[in-house]
């Protein structure tokens, strides 16, 4: 069981490599949907993503190509921090079938938006 966590990290780093998709938006789904956490615990796993470097081989490489910014970067990862926190505190205090349906109306509102601009 514990290569499929391995693998869904490899499948949803790809995909974070090559469209700059968030590791929540394959992550979080699969958690929830395909083994037993919770939404508030796929987020927690999703959350890990953020606060470890496992970006930092494709910055790296977006960097060497000229596609990554580093001081709109770094004011990004500053407002993320605090950001997260303050999140946390609200995801906390609501269910857990109202956080589903937040995240669920967050991706269906930006697949729409990228599908038809």
């Amino acid at each position: 069981m514990n290569f499929q966590f391995f693998i869904l990290g490899f499948v949803a780093g790809i995909f974070g490599g090559v469209l700059g998709i968030g590791g929540g938006t394959i992550i979080i789904p699969y958690l929830v949907y395909i083994t037993s956490l919770t939404q508030h615990q796929a987020q927690g796993v999703s959350l890990v993503l953020s606060a470890l470097p496992v970006g930092l081989l494709a910055a790296i490489k977006y960097y060497k190509e000229g596609n990554l910014n580093l001081s709109i970067g770094l004011l990004v990862a500053l407002g993320f921090f605090i950001g997260g926190y303050l999140g946390a505190i609200f995801a906390h205090k609501i269910s857990d079938f109202l956080l589903k349906k937040f995240f669920g109306i967050y991706l269906l509102i930006v697949a729409i938006k990228m599908i038809l601009k």
